[in-house]
């Protein structure tokens, strides 16, 4: 069956922003004498439990934390750190080839649609999107729901979909929804397992979308 739409995960995907939430929650340990261990990290991406893990375990070393005083110094951080960030190598070009096919398109995040969307908005990528599913609307990833609601919004079966993930738990969501997938690692992703993905690619820039498409076809 021919693919009609393709489904991005955003953090980590079409974006690096994993990266500046990882340095911004190292850095806030680091503030409280503490080092962040990269495999927790690890557990949480993709995931919708990041901010409520990680101060849990800063307060498991560190009495009195109070998570509300601390968010909005965190935030900033991130914002910070992603001001001179654009989209993940090779992503506008997967997003043209893809509106050159006339491929609709659509976002399957487990991060809240306020922050999706105002990134999107900071890349100027909000118009190229039919979908944009969140977790704050939709149970979050391992669960499939933000890939059938998208399926929904665009109008598709999943055998006419691909979805693209940089998380372990992001490709069982998408693949829960029977969804086929591409697994396109980030520098803090890479040295996880990807087994389950359909096809797994180091970079947007290793292979054209045109040759994709025709493997999962």
């Amino acid at each position: 069956m021919a693919t009609r739409a393709l489904i991005f995960d955003f953090d980590g995907t079409l974006a690096d922003t994993e990266a500046a939430v990882l340095q911004s929650w190292q850095e806030m340990f680091r503030d409280h004498g503490v080092e962040l261990p990269i495999d927790v990290w690890h557990t949480v991406i993709g995931t919708q439990n990041t901010a409520a893990t990680m101060f849990e375990l800063l307060a498991e070393h560190v009495a009195g934390i109070d998570p509300e005083r601390l968010r909005p110094s965190m935030r900033a951080r991130v914002r910070e750190l992603l001001e001179a960030e654009g989209p993940r190598e090779g992503v506008l070009g997967y997003l043209d080839e893809a509106a050159a096919r006339g491929l609709t398109l659509g976002v399957a995040s487990s991060s809240s649609g306020g922050w999706v969307h105002g990134q999107l908005d900071r890349l100027g990528l909000a118009a190229r999107f039919t979908s944009v599913e969140t977790g704050d609307v939709h149970a979050a990833k391992p669960r499939p729901d933000t890939y059938l609601a998208a399926l929904a919004t665009l109008g598709v079966t999943a055998a006419e979909a691909i979805a693209f993930e940089d998380s372990p738990h992001g490709v069982s969501a998408a693949k829960a929804a029977n969804i086929p997938t591409v697994a396109v690692p980030n520098p803090i992703t890479v040295s996880l397992d990807f087994g389950h993905a359909d096809l797994v690619l180091p970079s947007f820039t290793a292979k054209p979308l045109a040759e994709v498409l025709e493997l999962l076809a």
